[in-house]
């Protein structure tokens, strides 16, 4: 028997699950974040980044690996705690995956960077939406009778624009930087040239 036959023996077999799944989680968190991060990062820093051709592809592949680091290092940690605590209590509970993404999440998005910044205000996002839906479907409040939806988009932007034009400060400086550029800048004009074609900063 060849060594790749045995390999992927061991492979089918299921035997080794729990110490297969966080290498097979490290991988795919690799994979992702690369694809996820690479284009992105490609389209932010041609548009709006300039200086030297070498330095934006040097920032383009340093915003790739962080992000593909941090989510390949994520998801094994995720794994390893998940199956060391279903190995100690013979079962799995609904509080494991609690616990073991909080000691995940504090060891590797909670270290302060841009990269992890935009990941967490991302995830905070998706999670405030899915837990209202969430408390409906629990019956914790009451299930709209119409559609919600535009009721959310209305508190989002009033909310936003609020805090944009009262108490820009508490803003994140991207989302600032956007939209001064929307909402100050289109304020500014002097000829047909600054109105049609280019910017001028309102700053």
């Amino acid at each position: 028997m060849s060594l790749i036959q045995i390999i992927n023996q061991i492979l089918s077999s299921g035997q080794y699950k729990s110490v297969l799944a966080p290498l097979k989680g490290l991988r795919n968190g690799a994979v992702y974040g690369a694809k996820i991060r690479a284009p992105h990062a490609l389209v932010m820093t041609f548009l709006f980044k300039g200086g030297p051709l070498m330095n934006q592809l040097k920032g383009i592949l340093e915003a790739t690996f962080t992000h593909s680091k941090n989510l390949a290092s994520f998801v094994f940690i995720y794994k390893s705690i998940s199956s060391v605590l279903e190995k100690l209590q013979g079962d799995r509970y609904q509080f494991h995956s609690f616990v073991a993404a909080f000691i995940g999440g504090y060891i590797v998005f909670g270290r302060y960077n841009k990269i992890n910044e935009q990941i967490n205000l991302y995830l905070l996002s998706r999670i405030l939406y899915a837990l209202a839906k969430l408390a409906v479907e629990k019956g914790a409040i009451p299930k709209p009778k119409g559609e919600p939806f535009p009721i959310f988009g209305a508190l989002v932007w009033g909310i936003v624009l609020w805090l944009f034009e009262h108490h820009r400060s508490t803003l994140q400086p991207s989302l600032k930087s956007s939209m001064t550029y929307l909402y100050d800048d289109s304020n500014v004009w002097h000829s047909i040239k600054d109105f049609l074609l280019f910017n001028k900063s309102a700053n």
